[in-house]
């Protein structure tokens, strides 16, 4: 009697076992092949989600904004480093110019009292504000201010080189100056002379 009571205990206990194993089994199967909650894992997140479509989309919405920004920046830059380029190749023409001058003609600097390299440093200082400034027009400017200047304390050479800059010729620069036409004719005419008796001189 005892016997038997044991034999079915243990039969009883394999078949929970059994049943318990099988369950287990079944619920790790549903796992695997994707019959639990979210989404398959076999190829990541779906088209269209995630962190990649985020930054693909970012980079295309501001690509646009971002490399016409950079385009006109560079366009900007480009627009002023050019025309700095010009200043300076304009000015480095007008300044061989005028080394080719004095060193034909000493006798300008000497009629104006400096020597040449004083001369010619302080038109470089002049081209530096106005590339375009010609160095005749610059000896011109210095005469006159000699000239006149005792006369009349607003003739300077800076004050003639403004007006030079600003697109005025010498004539109506001392006009704007306070000299008549007349008296800016005259001056201009004395100026020139000098000029010429300064080369013969040399």
């Amino acid at each position: 009697m005892r016997n038997k009571v044991l034999t079915r205990l243990g039969t009883i206990l394999v078949a929970g076992l059994f049943v318990v194993g099988m369950t287990t089994i079944a619920a790790a199967q549903g796992r695997g092949r994707g019959g639990g909650v979210g989404p398959p894992a076999r190829g990541g997140p779906p088209p269209g989600t995630g962190v990649d479509r985020g930054l693909g989309r970012s980079s295309d919405a501001s690509a646009g904004r971002a490399d016409t920004g950079r385009g006109n920046a560079s366009d900007r830059s480009n627009g002023r480093s050019d025309a700095g380029l010009n200043r300076a190749r304009v000015a480095s023409g007008n300044l061989r110019n005028a080394d080719n001058e004095l060193r034909a003609n000493p006798g300008i600097a000497r009629s104006l009292h400096v020597t040449a390299n004083d001369l010619r440093s302080q038109y470089q200082v002049a081209l530096a504000k106005n590339p375009n400034l010609k160095f005749g027009q610059f000896v011109a400017a210095t005469r006159l201010a000699h000239n006149l200047g005792s006369r009349d304390p607003n003739i300077t050479r800076a004050a003639i080189l403004a007006g030079l800059a600003s697109g005025h010729s010498i004539g109506q620069t001392l006009q704007n100056l306070g000299l008549s036409s007349r008296e800016a004719k005259n001056a201009v005419k004395q100026a020139d002379r000098e000029l010429k008796e300064s080369k013969r001189g040399g």
